[in-house]
């Protein structure tokens, strides 16, 4: 059976001293799959967009804020992911520079700016936690994952580094 997951970007958004990430709580419907957990902001790729454009519209939906300037930090397989199981794989990139001020909320949540030392004390998605001191590390390679879901929790993580 082919692999068709949902392709998807996910963005950290860097205070310019670089000691702050822009996270959202969703917190806002109460049948979103997220809801109560801080998340980086993105979303779904659509079919005619590359995953820097797709990247780029997201964060301005989401965010209001132009990006400047993006590193691509890695991607992850997150099969069986999704509300019904589905699968995802997404693009996960660290936004270094933006211009504009951004939304203090959004349709899925309220905005705000989090001291990446205290990121893994708010309630994420378990497999954050994996993934996320990759992100913000100074090792420039990137990590690509795989991180199997079942049930709404992570059931496996490897990743390589290039």
């Amino acid at each position: 059976m082919p692999y068709t997951p949902i392709l998807a970007t996910l963005g950290y958004v860097m205070s310019p001293d670089r000691q702050q990430v822009l996270m959202i709580h969703r917190n806002t419907r109460a049948d979103d799959h997220h809801l109560g957990k801080y998340n980086g902001l993105g979303g779904k790729l659509t079919p005619d967009e590359d995953v820097v454009s797709g990247l780029r519209r997201e964060i301005r939906e989401e965010a209001g804020i132009e990006c400047e300037a993006v590193t691509l930090r890695g991607t992850i397989s997150w099969p069986g992911f999704g509300k019904n199981g589905e699968d995802w794989f997404g693009f996960i990139f660290r936004i270094d520079r933006f211009r504009g001020t951004p939304f203090t909320e959004n349709a899925e949540g309220s905005l705000s700016w989090v001291e990446v030392s205290r990121l893994l004390d708010l309630p994420l998605w378990e497999g954050d936690r994996y993934f996320l001191p990759l992100v913000f590390s100074d090792d420039p390679r990137q990590f690509h994952g795989v991180m199997p879901y079942r049930d709404g929790r992570p059931v496996g993580w490897h990743y390589s580094l290039i």
